[in-house]
């Protein structure tokens, strides 16, 4: 076990008929069902469930690390309803599990199953049984639980209270999305501008999805805190504004605006006090009229009008963009310990812009040897040929080093001349 674990409650593997469990002494539970707890309920409705026992975020974060990071495999055990004790048992379709026993029994009494093994299994229905049967990603959900612990800890840390007035940023509503790339996408897209709050309203392919966390590219607090809505009006609870984006006209008597007037609108709200949202409709056909008639706004993104669709993420990452070029404190490119933000503009790495007179005493030696090799072929010429070629390395705003390199050049060139006029 980790020394973190070990100073806080331990977990422990204690064996349990053939199985070997990890279990959480101090709280007389497995690992699984404290984070069945905090991520079926909430949080602070784990802590209040062992409050007696002492729980806190302190002691609930290393249950959660054991569990997301598997540690349970080098342990060589697994908890009661875990799709890892699934996989180990080599079991790969609920035909396999019924194959298992010589009866199955529902407890609505309706139907029954008979297999060519040994023993009974009970279960509620058999609908319960056939989306049950595989187990649950209970690591997924402990990583989902523990970024938001750790981001909730953060942001009390950063601000010690919740974000001022106006410095709230709107929520991001992607209703029925159909695939899990595209909503970690979206995140990525998010992270980029400085956007958290994601809601995720009737998913295609279910929720939480493992897909949507490898796509967003390291988003993975976005996925983390994703809320999960059963429908629209679940998603847009809370919310005093929203608007909705639509690349399709509808026939309602509702302001159309462009992102930039959108978010110059939601910026304003947000400064009174208000809450707002921005919804995207599925990837196929888009926001229904309907929901978009519930809207404040209609959104529409200046577009080519023979190809106006775009991606959800590409959506997600305009509004985003707009969000924080109107915001500020966005930096061009990222910032790290050795790299430090950049100004638009000639970057100098450093270097000087070179003095006049270097850049006099260049042109000075360029025309003495361009005289010596018969370059101005007419004297008439000669002024305002000069008069160009001075402005044409002006208007390069060299540096110091650059006008060394150019005399070097200059001289390299010259030197080569002469020697080949000096071989026999």
């Amino acid at each position: 076990m980790s020394s973190d674990t070990a100073q806080t409650f331990p977990v422990t593997i204690e064996t349990e008929g053939a199985e070997r469990v990890p279990r959480v002494p101090a709280l007389a539970a497995a690992v699984a069902e404290v984070v069945h707890h905090a991520h079926e309920h909430t949080i602070d409705t784990a802590l209040a469930r062992w409050q007696a026992q002492g729980l806190d975020k302190a002691r609930l974060e290393p249950i959660l690390v054991y569990c997301a990071e598997q540690r349970c495999q080098a342990d060589t055990a697994t908890c009661p309803g875990c799709r890892l004790r699934t996989e180990r048992e080599g079991l790969k379709s609920l035909d396999d599990l019924v194959s298992r026993y010589a009866e199955v029994r529902f407890a609505n009494g309706h139907i029954g199953l008979k297999g060519p093994g040994t023993g009974i299994l009970e279960a509620p229905s058999l609908e319960t049984l056939s989306t049950s049967w595989a187990g649950q990603e209970y690591w997924f959900w402990a990583r989902r639980v523990l970024r938001k612990l750790r981001h909730g800890i953060r942001r009390a840390s950063q601000s010690g209270a919740p974000p001022e007035p106006g410095r709230e940023a709107p929520a991001m509503i992607l209703v029925r999305p159909q695939l899990a790339d595209n909503i970690g996408m979206a995140a990525r897209a998010m992270a980029n501008f400085g956007l958290e709050e994601m809601r995720i309203v009737d998913p295609r392919d279910g929720w939480p999805n493992e897909k949507a966390r490898i796509a967003a590219s390291g988003a993975n607090y976005i996925i983390d805190t994703a809320e999960y809505c059963a429908n629209f009006t679940e998603g847009v609870t809370g919310l005093n504004w929203i608007c909705a984006t639509s690349a399709r006209q509808r026939d309602l008597a509702k302001p159309v605006l462009t992102p930039e007037q959108a978010i110059a609108e939601i910026r304003t709200r947000i400064a009174e006090g208000q809450r707002c949202g921005i919804v995207f409709g599925p990837e196929r056909n888009g926001l229904e009229t309907q929901e978009i008639a519930n809207a404040d706004a209609h959104v529409m993104v200046p577009v080519n009008p023979n190809f106006a669709s775009l991606n959800l993420a590409q959506a997600v990452l305009l509004m985003g963009y707009e969000w924080m070029k109107q915001a500020g404190g966005g930096t061009l490119g990222r910032v790290t310990t050795y790299e430090t933000p950049v100004a638009p503009g000639l970057r100098l790495r450093g270097s000087q812009p070179a003095g006049k007179e270097a850049l006099l005493s260049l042109f000075e030696h360029l025309e003495a040897e361009l005289d010596a090799a018969r370059f101005f072929t007419s004297p008439e010429k000669r002024p305002s040929t000069v008069q160009n070629i001075r402005s044409m390395f002006t208007r390069m705003g060299a540096t110091e080093q650059e006008i060394r390199t150019l005399r070097g050049i200059v001289k390299a060139l010259v030197h080569g001349r002469r020697t080949k006029r000096e071989l026999p």
